[in-house]
């Protein structure tokens, strides 16, 4: 999950401290516009032992100045996917399997030279190669992150479906030009592995923007900070309102921690099958607002960061 003070720092979850330090590579404005970004890769560096030290990235909101607004008038638009559970759930682990255990995943990138993590979802797209995620797991204080790899099906250090490195990452351009909290909406296009797509491999969920809100829906991710360690999916399953305080983002009562982050929100989600229509993803909680998760709403912001990245 995420935690965000406007437009501030980010807030590294309690008793969660950074291992070792690396060397954030410099980012390259001129090579892609501000929305974008091509990582730096090192092969194997991403070892089952430094996913398993990856902190989680985490962000709080605080009142003070994110920006507001009223939902698009756009009509919907809407992709449809590629090919017993407790409901409510506040936050519990995922044992219905289904496509969601594979198409989502942890992202793990390296962020002002220390090892940090996400969550993140393979969704359907023209190049089969599209992970949707949080802005400020791509960008965050100005700096594009580096080293980034998706990894689809995580398993406490394993990697059932292999690494997927990024060879672009991409943001709302609001999020990319302020960091606006109301756009906080990343993605990643990642590399073919043994000539298939990521989504060859794992599958995609679907996508919908300008959807609306206050629908039943189900929330994944990996949290890494306590009481959560990383290790495996978690979900939590409401019905969603709208944020009254400082942005025009979704929310739910959940209470997952950092390194949720990025993990996709569903509507129309099939417990039977593990599939849905995602519709956001966990972004930020205020810290004076315990146990309640917001994500951002896919409007036409999100709509053009997805259609950049399904077509690089």
């Amino acid at each position: 999950m995420n935690r965000h003070r406007t437009a501030a720092s980010v807030l590294l979850a309690a008793g969660a401290l950074l291992a070792g330090a690396l060397t954030a590579a410099t980012p390259s404005a001129a090579a892609e516009p501000p929305s974008s970004f091509r990582p730096g890769q090192t092969p194997g560096f991403w070892t089952a032992e430094r996913m398993r030290q990856a902190t989680p990235l985490d962000v709080t909101a605080s009142p003070g100045g994110a920006r507001t607004g009223s939902a698009p008038a756009a009509p919907p638009t809407r992709v449809a996917p590629t090919s017993p559970t407790a409901f409510p759930q506040p936050g519990g682990a995922w044992a219905g399997g289904g496509a969601v255990v594979r198409t989502s995943g942890r992202v793990f990138f390296t962020f002002q030279g220390r090892k940090a993590s996400c969550s993140g979802d393979s969704v359907t797209s023209q190049n089969g190669s599209t992970v949707i995620t949080a802005g400020h797991c791509v960008k965050y204080q100005g700096a594009w992150h580096t080293d980034w790899i998706f990894v689809p099906g995580y398993d406490n250090g394993n990697a059932p479906y292999g690494q997927w490195p990024a060879v672009k990452t991409l943001a709302t351009d609001q999020w990319a030009a302020s960091e606006d909290m109301n756009m906080d909406v990343g993605l990643a296009v990642v590399a073919p592995q043994n000539g298939r797509t990521l989504s060859q491999t794992v599958g995609a969920q679907g996508i919908l923007f300008n959807g609306g809100y206050s629908k039943k829906m189900y929330s994944f991710g990996f949290p890494a900070a306590a009481p959560y360690d990383g290790t495996r999916l978690v979900y939590c399953a409401a019905g969603t309102g709208k944020d009254f305080l400082l942005t025009k983002d979704h929310s739910m009562p959940c209470n997952m921690t950092g390194g949720s982050s990025g993990g996709p929100w569903f509507q129309d989600f099939d417990e039977s099958t593990g599939l849905g229509t995602q519709v956001s993803v966990n972004s930020f909680g205020y810290n004076f607002l315990p146990n309640t998760m917001f994500g951002p709403y896919f409007g036409n912001e999100a709509k053009a960061a997805y259609d950049k990245a399904q077509t690089s």
